[in-house]
Formats: structure tokens, sequence, C-alpha cells
């Protein structure tokens, strides 16, 4: 093979457009691991939308984790106390559908739980909803998007009725104020941030915000820090909108013509005066007016959020209050403007768009809508009342339903929660007590590896062909360019022969993965998400395309002022006519309001301001403000937050694996102010331990004023694979969001005790050890 090969970057949500070479071509020198295997050769695809040729350093080098320390084949044990032996595939999957009947017909199938991944491709995704939802008859699949994004989906489906981010990579180059809340975009997203630092650089009068308690490469670059307290988000928003009421910066029109529950709204940012907000957020009443001014004086603002935002007690409200802000100013619909959620994973859109979540199904349905069940039991063939009417377990659910004994499966794969999911030792402890596990991942070892009776090899990226959707809505075809390694299968695969083992030879009769997206894509026609007119051929021939992209696309090429009906011409050339959305909500309305005469171009969502709502109409969501779910306290009396960094990609599976990554990024440590260090008589660079009422870690102190007073930081990378007790999720709480149900993984309270600078050198002995040991199963 010479040819390239045309594909998406594995990590984060920003979809970056890769180009992949066999390692020698064109007598150009072969660049080889330190295991003397070749390289793919990969650089970014000038052509992908998204990216535009640009490349981070995980991008850069994802080809070089291909072949190392991989699961190659699969392997059992009756019980965690024995070793695995190796197995064939036939024994494997007997072993498991045996299991699975076992459970399913005498504790029921609300027994059986999958725990999937933002790795997964749209098509693993898919097949998996269909065998736990649709022929097992169990909701309980829930995705490592739970700790991510599912505070952006709740909040996007309560204000706007659906769920899906309504901005597009080009409002970065168009946008006269970025107002960026709890997202360290320059090293977490840094291809989206190098877009809009550019154009911010070339454009002086553009302004930028940053809301952080860190001063990240991100925050450096603003034209206003605002390092708040954490868990005072809400009344920073609320405070903005105070003001933004006072000074008259708000758009009377849109919100009578297309928004509802504003007065209640108005009611309580009443309570979020300067001098309060300023207080609890610990900042100044004048950067406290300056981020204000900057927002209303404003033309078009865009705001984007990650995981400061979403991994909260109050996550929905925290989103819902930043779009309250946009609906506000009707800052929402046009170029450079609107609210916009920075996904974290690679696919956790396509994850969203095929149901991968315990309470939805795909094409953006919900579980718990009779006629959106009825709609995919018909479309799967399956008798009426076959998926359940119930939401399915959330992860941490399945974590306390083991401990309760009321799980009799559970089926891992492309995630780690022995090192991502809170409460680290309570969740481990719940995963020694599982009766049969199935953990299904392209490396090992990793650290949930030992809490399973059976590992599944799975094909990884550039092994198998399938899409993926990043955080403007943008899907494009991951081809495969190699062979699987050893005898890996792709996740879908392995899905799906399970599926045919179990009786449903129909449901699963697919042979490749294109056959698989084209029945997943017709089951989102007519939804918010309409993806019928892709396909692995389409995505091919004419490249990465954002959805939504019905199969007939419908054009309007005339547009009546009197009347507000439009003319359209159809693909094939027939023309037709119909009535434009009226901004008042009322279709019947003979004159139409400015807003209802706006073409919807492809890019954005909402342009003719209808919202998915029933009345038409965005939602605005009242809410005060209740802080932290563990605030500080005398005896734990600092708050930790927790983060990536620029290099590596959550917990190291892939990127403690290459060796450029592992340099640049050696060792966890702990941020800390000068102020709180010198009052703990704390040296940078000596050991800390850290203790929370849950656990304690163990980290080399970093001294620097990029972290307020009283916040401490720590990467969330490290797992008992890469370092010794360094796990920062060993500290966190479970307290989640009620309506998202994710975890408050930002902020708990914790103590520091500071340790002998001996002990911090024996831990390195013991780390350079571990290293040792994971090279020798390369």
């Amino acid at each position: 093979m010479t040819e390239i090969t045309k594909t998406v970057c594995p990590y984060c949500g920003v979809g970056c457009g890769l180009e992949v070479s066999p390692p020698a071509q064109h007598g150009k020198p072969t660049n080889r691991d330190s295991q003397g295997t070749p390289i793919w050769r990969v650089r970014g695809d000038k052509a992908h939308p998204s990216s535009q040729g640009m490349v981070c350093v995980k991008g850069a080098t994802i080809a070089e984790s291909l072949d190392k320390n991989r699961l190659r084949y699969p392997m059992v044990r009756d019980s965690l106390e024995q070793e695995f032996r190796r197995a064939t595939w036939d024994e494997a999957f007997d072993i498991i559908t045996k299991r699975i009947q076992t459970v399913r017909f005498t504790q029921g199938p609300e027994a059986i739980c999958m725990y999937g991944s933002g790795q997964f491709q749209t098509e693993d995704y898919y097949i998996a909803q269909k065998l736990m939802k649709g022929c097992l008859g169990t909701n309980n699949f829930d995705a490592n998007s739970r700790l991510c994004m599912s505070s952006a989906v709740a909040g996007y489906i309560q204000s706007f009725g659906a769920d899906g981010p309504p901005c597009c990579y080009d409002d970065l180059e168009l946008t006269d104020c970025a107002f960026l809340i709890g997202t360290n975009t320059a090293e977490c997203h840094p291809i989206i941030f190098n877009r809009f630092e550019k154009y911010h650089k070339k454009n002086r009068k553009v302004k930028m915000i940053v809301v952080d308690p860190r001063r990240t490469p991100t925050a450096e670059a603003a034209d206003l820090h605002l390092a708040i307290r954490p868990g005072t988000d809400i009344d920073l928003l609320n405070g903005i909108a105070h003001l933004l009421m006072r000074w008259n910066y708000f758009d009377p029109a849109f919100i009578e013509d297309c928004t509802s529950n504003f007065p209640a709204y108005a009611e309580v940012i009443r309570h979020y005066s300067p001098d309060v907000v300023a207080h609890r957020c610990g900042i100044s009443v004048e950067d406290l007016e300056t981020a204000a001014r900057y927002w209303g004086e404003s033309q078009r603002v865009l705001s984007m959020w990650s995981m400061g935002v979403n991994q909260s007690s109050e996550g929905t409200a925290k989103v819902r209050t930043i779009i309250n802000l946009h609906l506000m100013t009707g800052q929402i619909g046009k170029p450079g403007a609107g609210p916009f959620s920075l996904t974290g994973q690679p696919n956790a859109m396509g994850g969203r768009e095929a149901g991968g979540l315990a309470h939805l199904l795909p094409g953006y349905r919900t579980v718990k809508n009779p006629q959106q069940r009825a709609e995919v039991e018909e479309f799967w063939g399956l008798k009426p009342g076959q998926i359940s009417p119930n939401p399915g377990l959330s992860v941490w659910d399945m974590i306390t339903e083991l401990e309760n004994g009321n799980v009799g499966l559970l089926w891992i794969a492309a995630t780690n929660p022995a090192v991502s999911m809170p409460d680290l030792e309570r969740t481990k402890k719940a995963l020694w007590r599982s009766p049969f596990t199935i953990y299904q991942d392209a490396y090992y070892p990793t650290e949930t590896a030992a809490y399973a009776h059976v590992l599944l090899p799975a094909a990884q990226w550039g092994e198998k062909t399938g899409v993926m959707t990043n955080s403007e809505r943008v899907v494009t075809l991951s081809q495969a360019f190699r062979a699987p390694l050893g005898e890996a299968k792709a996740d879908w695969e392995i899905f799906a022969e399970v599926g045919r083992r179990l009786g449903f030879e129909k449901e699963f009769s697919f042979t490749n993965s294109a056959e698989v997206y084209t029945e997943f894509a017709q089951l989102t026609s007519n939804r918010p998400c309409d993806m019928t007119g892709m396909s692995h051929e389409q995505l091919q021939a004419e490249g990465a395309t954002q959805w939504p992209h019905p199969e007939k696309k419908r054009e309007p090429i005339f547009i009546d002022s009197d009347t507000g009906v439009l003319s359209f011409e159809e693909e094939g050339g027939e023309k037709g006519s119909g009535e434009w959305g009226m901004g008042s909500g009322d279709k019947s309305s003979s004159t139409p309001t400015p807003y209802s005469l706006l073409p919807t171009p492809s890019k954005r969502l909402y342009t003719d301001f209808r919202f998915h709502t029933p009345d038409g109409r965005a939602r605005f969501g009242a809410y005060h403000s209740r802080g932290l779910a563990e605030p500080p306290d005398p005896d734990y009396p600092f708050v930790l937050t927790t983060g990536r960094l620029y290099g590596h990609w959550h917990t190291q599976t892939r990127t403690g694996r290459i060796e450029k990554i592992r340099s640049m990024h050696p060792q966890p440590f702990i941020e800390i102010h000068p102020r709180d260090a010198s009052g703990l008589n704390i040296k940078d660079n000596e050991w800390i331990e850290v203790r929370s009422r849950r656990g304690k870690s163990k980290f080399p102190a970093k001294i620097t004023r990029a972290i307020a007073p009283g916040t401490v930081f720590v990467p969330m990378h490290w797992g008992a694979l890469w370092a010794e007790n360094s796990e920062a999720n060993a500290l966190t709480h479970p307290e989640s969001c009620p309506d998202s149900l994710q975890p408050e993984l930002k902020a708990c309270a914790v103590q520091l005790v500071p340790i002998t600078r001996q002990e911090g050198e024996r831990r390195k002995e013991k780390r350079v050890k571990g290293e040792e040991v994971i090279k020798m199963h390369a």
C-alpha cells in the first residue's frame, strides 16, 4: 500500500482531519519506534474543514502507539485471583453468551450492564444500543460521556428542546467577543484555540474573556481573565445578566417573540448585584463590569465551555445559565454567535446521535417518550413494549448496584474506569465484587484489566472503518489503513457476533460497517440530527460533512415578504412551496417577525429562531447558585480541581506509551499558590500528601501564581500503572447534577500534608521501575 488514507484524529472532540501514509514511501527514510517497528506517517489534512491541516502533538504522534502493549487475543479466567489464559474467540463468545443467558433468565435483563466510550465509532455505539436496549430489553448502557458531556446534553435539551451545539468553527473567526468558561482550550482543544488566536491577534477589537481559577495558557491570551472561586460560575453569569439588564443591553423583541420563562429569570438575576457577585466570586466589581460591557457592546458573542462547567453538581444549571445570556441578548442563530460546548472525546457527539447514554435512543430520542420508543421498536422489528420506558443505570449507578449485588454481568469497552471514575477506591472495590466482567480494549495492561474475567482484543484507530462526529457536528469517515493486530476485532463486530449467538441473527446480519451506518442513518430521518443523506460512500467521495444533512435538500429560492411563503427547488429541479416558521411560534400568523425571514445556512442551527420545543420557543432557566457540593471547611481547607495536560489523553492508555509525550509530562504534580505553600512550609518540588474524605494521593509541589489562593490543581491522567499513589480520582466524590447525573469531578475539599524529600526520591525510583514494567509488555 502506498496511497494516502484520509482519516480523523481519535483523541479530543475537535475532530482534526489526518492523512496517513505507510512507513516507507517516496524513498524517504522510515521512522521507527524504540522497538524498531516502522511508524506510519501522519500529517494534517489541509482539506478538512474543521482543522484545515493543523494538528497537535497528540495527533502528530498517534501512529507511534499502534503496536505498543496491544491486547492481541482473547484471554479468560474463572476468578480475579487467577492468572489469565489465552482463549479462542469461539471459547470467549461461548462463555459470554452463556453468562448473558444465565443472568437474563435468572436475574432479569436489568442485571446486565454495559459501559462504553466516546472513543467508539458511531457504528460501535449503534450496534451496542440495538443489542442492549432493543434485543436484550435493558437500557443499562452508559458511556464515559456521562463524565464528559451529559450536562451539555441536558442543557441543550431543556433550553432548545433538542441536543446539538448550534455553532460551528467558522464562528471562531467571525465573533466580536469570545467568552470561555470552564475550558482550558489552548491545552485541551488546541486546534480550536489556534484558529481563534490567529483571528484574535489580527483583530484587536475582538475581545476574549476567560473564566478559570487557574491562569492557564488560555487565560494568558485573554483580554480579561476572571479567576473566580470554584463553584461561583452561576453567580458570575447571573451577575453579568444583572448588569446587561441594568444597562439596557438586551433584546426585548427576541425575548418576546422567540423565548419563554423570561420573567422568572429576570426575578432571579435581580438578586445578583455587582457588589454581591464580586464578593462571592472573589473578583473586582470593575472586572465584572468589564465582562458585562464586553458582552453587551458586542454584536456577535460566542461562548465556549467544557469540563469546568459540565463536571459539576449544578452542571445543567450552569449550561442553561450560559444559554440564558445568549437568549437575553439575541446572540444565537447568527454568524459568530451562540453557546458552543466543546466536546471532550472524539465521538461523544456521535454517541449522543446513536443514543449512547442510559436515557437515550438513536436519532436524538429518549426512552421515556412512548412515540419515540415505538418508532425505534418498529424500525428494529421488535414487538411493542420491548424497549423499556425506564432510563437505565448511569455508570455511577452501576457501581452502587455492584455494591448491592444487583449486577450479574458488567461489560466495559474502550474506557478505563479504574482510573477515570470518581471516589476511586470505592469504585475499585465495587469492580472487584462484580461476578462477571468483560473488558474489551486495544491495549494491555490497563488498570481496569485487573478487574476482568474476560479480555477481548479490540481493533483500534487505523484498523477499522467508521464515522466520528466532532464538536461542530461535522461527520468524518475514519478509514482503516492496516489490518487489525493479532486477533483483534472491531467493537461493533464483537457486539454483533454476541447478538447472533444469542439468537438475533436477522438483527445483526451486517457484513461491514458501511451497512451498519446506513441502517443507523435511516433512524435519524426527520430528526434534529438528520443524516439520511450521509453514507460511507458519500463521506469518502465528498469528505467531512456537517449535519443536518437529509437525503433530499430543499433550498429556498424566493421569500414573499408579505405572506412569509417560500418557494423551493428540489435537487432534481422540481419546484414547491412551504411556509417559513414564524418567530412567534404561530405558523398561522400572517405577519412574520423580522427573525422569521432569515434563511437557514447549513453550518448553524436555529437561524430561523425556531427551536425544537412544543411552542417553538427557547426556554430561559431560572437558577440561583448553590455552589460546590463539597465546599472547603477548617478540616479540608483547599478546593482541589483536576484537568488535562496538553500532551496526555485521559488515562494514558495511548499517550503513556509514546516517548515524546512521556518526556513532555514525566510525572504528575500539584499546583499550589505561593501564599498557601508558605503557610504550610512547602517548597517547590517537595512531595505533598493530599487527603480528602475518601482517600489520599501524593504529588510533588509546583508552586505557582497561576493558581488562585485556596485552590490546588492536579492533572487527571495518572493511574496505578503510571505512578504510585498519585491518582487524582482517589480524592474526588460522586455527587452529581440531578438532571445530567454527571459527577462533580472538577472540585472537592482537600487538606495538604508535606512529606519528606527522601520519600519523593523513593517514589521517583518506583516510577522509573513502573515504566520498565510497561515496556516489558511491548
